[in-house]
């Protein structure tokens, strides 16, 4: 309640620091088509924001944008509208310093704003994100969470931890909020989240602690309890590490990704190398044994313990389920999880245990005990997860939740997601169709990618169904020309736990050939 108070002073502040943007003041509702001047861009840059600074305010014409070291890099932004960019520094806590940006339409504002989401460990803003949203006519920000190294380092500082959790993208859109209302005289009218992976479970995460900031979520891949995540990862690679003939060739992955296909393609009565509905299907990667010794078109006794190991959940020495297993259809993923003796492993599993569990840079991966380094990194962050089933006050508001994820993610399993649905769903009593659905993406691998039709427009899909009333019944999916040397193809997304099916006539590359039913 305080905070809300202070914010509500701090909005009143603006409106009598800025001046009024001529035409765009005289509707609340509604897009803003008036064209704002660079000078009341720049006069941003003397606004004054609780714990934060504006620390630049661009007015930029309409065409290409070149960001200097823009995800490590520099990154250049062609066929943008004119804008006004924002930077700020936001200070929440002694330690923090999250760097975030606004990009402000300098004409036809749709009148809403779009916070959008990072990825692993964060650490820089998601430049193309906001350009894909500015496009859309959305004041649209993002930011790098408080810190801007890779890895998890940052984590040894607990107020870092803490902004990287939840406070980076709560802090963010409430100053977001207020620069909107001082460019443009007026509050957004609607505000939309949108993420992907680390970006999903930040949204989940607002819906749970602040479900005041959005008016609709879309969360994609959502790592949504990330220390299980990390930590059950680092359990299979260090299990690899320490039976190096457990190990998978690189060159043996094909075998298993042809033979999941085979025994599951055709299962949904279309056979197109991808796997419709994992959940009807049952791979055994033991019909690669090998007969004799090893070779190159088969599978040792123990690399096939440990590809079997991939498809089944992760668990404590009591049975306790950590984190569940994958699903037929992920083995072409499954190259990037094979560790390589003598190599660092990935930061996204290791860097947690080391980091955030036993908090020391120099701790070595090959002494991790998963029941000990489980409960240890719980103990220092279990505030990271947004494991909470419970989005009543998110619901009470008007607010919508779109879940989605692929079917061959070989990072946080689609098993992970469909139960969070679950939980969720009985946790707000009656159905959730009307305020929650999830849609699964066969063939689509980490936040896009893959064999499958990974091209879906979320946002325009929650958008109808926020504005309009018009609840999401399918989505259409496709898969753009050219990419791995796939063909074009589309396919409708169905709301879980439907399916598509395809109704025995016309192309099965297109999506009116299909509709969505019960398994």
């Amino acid at each position: 309640m305080k905070r809300c108070f202070v914010v509500g002073l701090a909005l009143a502040a603006v409106f009598a620091a800025v001046p009024a943007q001529g035409a765009q003041a005289a509707s609340s509702s509604g897009p803003a088509s008036s064209v704002t001047s660079s000078s009341s861009c720049e006069a941003l840059a003397a606004l004054a924001l609780p714990q934060a600074k504006v620390a630049k305010a661009q007015f930029v014409a309409a065409g290409a944008l070149t960001i200097p070291n823009a995800g490590r890099g520099a990154a250049l932004y062609s066929q943008l509208p004119a804008l006004c960019r924002v930077a700020a520094v936001l200070t929440p806590s002694r330690d923090s310093s999250i760097q975030m940006e606004i990009w402000l339409p300098a004409e036809n504002w749709n009148g809403k704003f779009l916070a959008v989401g990072n990825g692993g460990w964060a650490g820089t803003i998601s430049f193309d994100a906001m350009a894909a949203g500015l496009r859309r006519g959305y004041a649209t920000a993002s930011n790098d969470t408080g810190h801007s190294e890779p890895g998890a380092q940052f984590a040894l500082n607990n107020d870092k931890l803490i902004d990287f959790a939840y406070r980076a993208m709560h802090e963010m859109t409430v100053q977001s909020k207020l620069i909107v209302a001082a460019y443009y005289s007026r509050p957004p009218r609607l505000s939309y989240y949108q993420g992907c992976s680390t970006g999903g479970r930040q949204g989940m995460m607002a819906g749970q602690r602040y479900p005041e900031d959005f008016d609709a979520i879309i969360a994609g891949a959502p790592v949504y309890n990330m220390v299980h995540l990390s930590v059950s990862q680092t359990a299979l690679q260090v299990q690899m590490l320490r039976n190096p003939e457990t190990i998978i060739p690189a060159n043996k992955v094909a075998l298993m990704a042809n033979a999941a296909v085979a025994a599951c393609d055709a299962s949904d009565g279309v056979k197109d190398n991808i796997i419709n509905d994992p959940r009807s299907c049952r791979f055994d990667p033991g019909v690669l044994a090998c007969k004799g010794g090893d070779a190159e078109d088969c599978l040792t006794s123990p690399q096939v313990a440990s590809a079997r190991q991939f498809y089944m959940p992760v668990k404590t020495k009591s049975g306790n389920v950590v984190y569940p297993g994958r699903s037929p259809g992920v083995e072409s993923g499954y190259a990037a999880r094979i560790p390589v003796p003598g190599k660092p492993m990935n930061p996204l599993w290791s860097d947690m245990p080391r980091f955030v569990g036993h908090r020391d840079a120099n701790w070595d991966v090959m002494s991790f005990d998963l029941d000990t380094d489980l409960a240890l990194a719980l103990k220092n962050a279990s505030f990271v997860e947004a494991s909470n089933p419970d989005l009543s006050q998110f619901k009470a508001r008007g607010g919508k939740l779109l879940l989605w994820h692929g079917w061959a993610d070989p990072g946080p399993a689609p098993e992970n997601t469909i139960n969070y649905y679950t939980q969720a769903a009985k946790a707000g009593g009656g159905s959730p169709d009307d305020w929650m659905r999830l849609f699964l993406m066969p063939g689509v691998a980490h936040c896009g990618g893959g064999v499958g039709p990974d091209q879906a427009d979320f946002l325009a899909a929650m958008e109808r169904w926020r504005e309009q009333g018009v609840a999401p019944g399918q989505i259409t999916a496709s898969r753009n020309p050219g990419r791995g040397g796939l063909t074009p193809m589309s396919r409708p997304l169905c709301p879980f736990p439907q399916v598509a099916k395809y109704k025995g006539t016309g192309s099965t590359d297109e999506a009116g050939n299909f509709s969505c039913s019960a398994p």
